[in-house]
């Protein structure tokens, strides 16, 4: 009865409730962190390097519609740096797919994914952690909090009207201090084992599974830094500036021999004929002015008419 009388205390009760209600709490959290993380790594172990470039709207889609991540994701997606490839057209009319930047063949960030995908953003940003960061002290403090609590309401019952109520009084006095002392083992015990429970769980619920999308996510994305992206940048424009000049530079001849082409082919053909036709007129206009002549006329021009 004795047990049974300090388990059921008002004090008692409260701090094993609040034990009870914060390890609860944890376990929830803490496999919902899980549960999402799974998810997440089995969705990007479907994916290689090779081939995401590839599948990248199906991957976009997919992490945008995922509310755990979708921020996150949106914000990661802006410093991606893709293969892009360029059509040049040959001179047999195929299209021949040439990389903007050789060095670059997958796709790539310029910020390291930590940044994004770091313990605060896929772990501690999805339940109350700083809540959890001060039940170990809200439960200790519980036991200084009812042992005084307890001593002084049994100070408040001291009778030394007579023998008989004093000897009832210490006896109560006694009873409370025994609740007191328990209370505060009790309370720090709690903090104690939620300490433990709770490095345990995070551990095996959080941090594991948190790795594993870390991991994947690395493999997935190359990370180059953005001034070596610059650089490779100015050097694949100084090679197409090159390109560009010794084209140039090629051009007039080109334009020569294609206008001494064009003249010999299309425009001395069609002047051999004008020639031609003006030869032809001035022989019948020749011969029109003889036979005139012949008939006793002096004027061409009625001839012709």
């Amino acid at each position: 009865m004795n047990i049974l009388r300090l388990i059921f205390d008002p004090a008692i009760l409260i701090i094993i409730s609040t034990f009870v209600f914060v390890v609860a709490y944890t376990i929830k959290k803490y496999n919902y962190v899980y549960t999402n993380l799974n998810i997440l790594h089995k969705f990007l172990s479907r994916f290689k390097k090779s081939d995401l470039l590839y599948r990248f709207g199906e991957f976009d889609k997919v992490l945008s519609a995922n509310g755990y991540i979708a921020g996150m994701w949106q914000e990661f997606r802006n410093t991606l740096v893709f293969s892009e490839s360029i059509a040049i057209k040959q001179q047999d009319n195929s299209v021949k797919y040439q990389k903007v930047s050789k060095d670059i063949e997958n796709i790539q960030t310029t910020v390291d994914p930590l940044y994004f995908f770091n313990e605060e953003s896929l772990v501690t940003s999805k339940y109350n952690n700083k809540f959890m960061q001060i039940v170990p002290t809200l439960l200790t403090g519980m036991g200084p909090l009812f042992t005084f609590l307890n001593i002084a309401v049994a100070f408040t019952k001291i009778d030394f009207s007579s023998n008989d109520t004093v000897l009832t009084s210490i006896s109560g006095l006694m009873s409370s201090m025994q609740v007191a002392a328990l209370c505060s083992v009790l309370a720090v015990s709690a903090s104690l084992i939620f300490l433990f429970f709770e490095k345990v769980c995070y551990n095996k619920l959080c941090r594991v599974p948190l790795q594993k999308v870390q991991d994947k996510v690395y493999s997935l994305f190359d990370n180059i830094s953005s001034e070596k992206f610059l650089i490779e940048l100015l050097r694949e424009t100084k090679i197409q500036n090159s390109n560009l000049i010794s084209l140039l530079s090629s051009l007039p001849p080109n334009i020569t021999d294609s206008f001494k082409s064009s003249v010999v082919d299309s425009v001395v053909p069609y002047m051999e004929n004008m020639l031609y036709g003006i030869n032809t007129l001035n022989d019948s206009i020749k011969n029109l002015n003889d036979k005139l002549k012949n008939n006793g006329s002096d004027d061409v021009v009625d001839g012709l008419f």
